[in-house]
């Protein structure tokens, strides 16, 4: 009797999506933090990234992969993203938990935790509690920005919840000099970033969100569509003109803005859940992404991603290039004016 398509192996489920978190990290000149992921890694190759990486047991208890609250905001996500922030770039997010006040560790003492930290010789609780008794990462000032749940198409996937922080802004410094590089005796407070010596990344730098955005527009960089969708939403609100010789109070209110923009919107983008969906590809071979669909582990639960705009993406070997941010019905006219023609 001949064999059918139905007797074969059945179809492969798709992979578990890993719970991972990363931070959008806003500098005291309201720039970007962006690392270089080293051409080995695992995912996102080559590209740049926001800090951040997978949860580990020492980030607190996940719920299973059953338990569909394993993709919400939680504090084992939010402990995961400043652990892997100072793991990847040195930077170091903690406070006393009785005062509130940030802990200051100067950078020789970092790099030395940070190697202890890759050598697997103590973990990043124990070595923050060995530089202060009380010392807790500062979760509280994370602000959810997005959720994304990688498609059920792709072989690894990852629940990756993404956050705001904003360091300080300069309160000791000339207002007509925020534009400049900071004194040495300033750059231990400002906590200048560093690579992890090539185990994970090989550069870690602060730039304007818009100027990520202008490299990725010029193939000098690669951004993927989160990262590029949030840096161009990040920028219209940091990056608007005049960029240098600000004040302070400016400063301060772009930051307000940007902070009540990601709590606007129906859902607010502090609770949208996207898994990217093509709808269609371009006439230029690029595919268009549909971001308003929150994955498949949370269907029916009413869940919502970002209805309005939709991610343009041309998919190459691995990588990505021509990567850019449209509204969702001038894009899909635009489309069906071009194959009328």
């Amino acid at each position: 009797m001949p064999r059918t398509k139905s007797d074969g192996a059945a179809k492969k489920s798709p992979a578990v999506p890993r719970p991972s978190s990363s931070v959008i990290l806003v500098s005291p000149k309201n720039e970007i933090l962006l690392l270089h992921r080293v051409q080995t890694s695992s995912s996102f190759a080559s590209a740049h990234v926001f800090p951040g990486g997978n949860l580990s047991s020492q980030d607190g208890e996940c719920p299973p992969p059953e338990d569909r609250t394993r993709h919400d905001d939680a504090p084992c996500y939010r402990r995961a993203a400043i652990r892997e922030l100072f793991e990847e770039s040195g930077v170091l997010l903690a406070k006393d938990a009785e005062s509130g006040k940030m802990i200051a560790v100067n950078e020789e003492t970092r790099e030395k935790g940070r190697r202890l930290i890759h050598q697997n010789e103590v973990s990043f609780a124990e070595w923050l509690k060995r530089q202060h008794p009380t010392a807790v990462p500062d979760i509280d000032k994370l602000i959810p920005f997005t959720h994304w749940v990688t498609p059920t198409n792709v072989p690894k996937r990852y629940t990756t919840q993404m956050y705001l922080y904003f360091m300080p802004l300069p309160v000791n410094v000339d207002k007509s000099l925020l534009k400049e590089l900071p004194s040495e005796g300033e750059r231990d407070e400002l906590q200048v970033p560093t690579a992890d010596g090539g185990i994970e990344v090989t550069e870690a730098q602060f730039l304007p969100a818009s100027e990520w955005l202008r490299r990725a527009r010029n193939a000098e960089i690669i951004l993927f569509p989160p990262q590029f969708l949030l840096l161009h939403l990040v920028s219209g609100f940091l990056d608007q003109e005049p960029r240098a010789n600000i004040s302070v109070e400016e400063m301060e209110r772009r930051r307000a803005a940007l902070v009540e923009f990601v709590h606007s919107g129906s859902p607010p983008w502090t609770d949208k859940f996207i898994s990217p969906k093509m709808l269609k590809m371009t006439e230029d071979g690029r595919s268009i992404l549909a971001l308003d669909d929150a994955g498949a582990e949370l269907k029916g639960l009413g869940k919502q991603g970002e209805s309005e705009r939709v991610v343009l993406v041309q998919f190459t070997k691995g990588t990505v290039r021509k990567v850019e941010v449209g509204w969702r019905k001038e894009v899909l006219r635009e489309e069906r004016e071009k194959s009328n023609l």
